[in-house]
């Protein structure tokens, strides 16, 4: 088997086709596979296993650590209906993303905003991005950069967790997700992705930003 040298760059889960994140600041975008899709397939797995995946360049490396992330830490947030406003639970869920966020300043995260089917699409929209914005402005009181929460997007309706056009809460939500790393790090430019996917991560520690 030929193995192949780790990429110097930045090696991003996208959302498909439909829709490719624009490149922007200091990261670039890969499209053509769903984002998150690999949440699906189980636990993070034997670390010896996806070490020498990394090692090899066989494993896309925002994935694997968007997996420990959705592993490790809620990713999701519910709302009231027809609001943008952040509950006790969404508070406490988002406090947690941002201990993790702290401790892994090379890596970028996008919030995606989403709402159920009641109301018009253009509408819903622009709810999504409110809840998007809500839960962005909330983890950087916590001491996030900004700049690494820039792919900030709205989903709208399109994409329910249960396919009804009723009120339903559990499609009232913004989703964290890992979708990058910051080009510039000194371990990003070495290929040095391992030691960021597998640093210890202490809850309500204060890594850097």
């Amino acid at each position: 088997m030929t193995h192949k040298h780790p990429s110097r760059r930045i090696v991003l889960a996208s959302m498909g086709s439909t829709l490719a994140l624009a490149a922007c600041g200091d990261f670039q975008i890969e499209t053509g596979r769903p984002l998150g899709a690999e949440l699906d397939e189980g636990r993070f797995g034997d670390p010896t296993r996806q070490n020498i995946g990394v090692q090899n360049g066989d494993i896309n490396y925002a994935a694997l650590l968007g997996e420990r992330f959705a592993a490790e830490v809620p990713t999701t947030i519910n709302f009231a209906f027809n609001s943008a406003e952040l509950d006790a639970t969404a508070r406490g869920i988002l406090t947690q993303q941002a201990d993790f966020i702290r401790n892994f300043p090379e890596v970028r995260f996008s919030v995606f905003g989403h709402t159920d089917a009641v109301g018009s699409r253009a509408y819903n929209h622009r709810l999504g991005l409110r809840r998007a914005r809500a839960a962005v402005n909330f983890l950087v009181h916590q001491g996030v950069n900004r700049h690494r929460l820039q792919a900030l997007v709205s989903l709208g309706e399109t994409q329910p967790i249960v396919a009804t056009d009723m009120e339903e809460r559990r499609n009232r939500r913004t989703v964290t997700e890992v979708t990058g790393f910051v080009e510039t790090s000194d371990l990003v430019l070495d290929g040095r992705y391992a030691e960021i996917i597998y640093r210890d991560y202490r809850g309500g520690g204060g890594g850097g930003q």
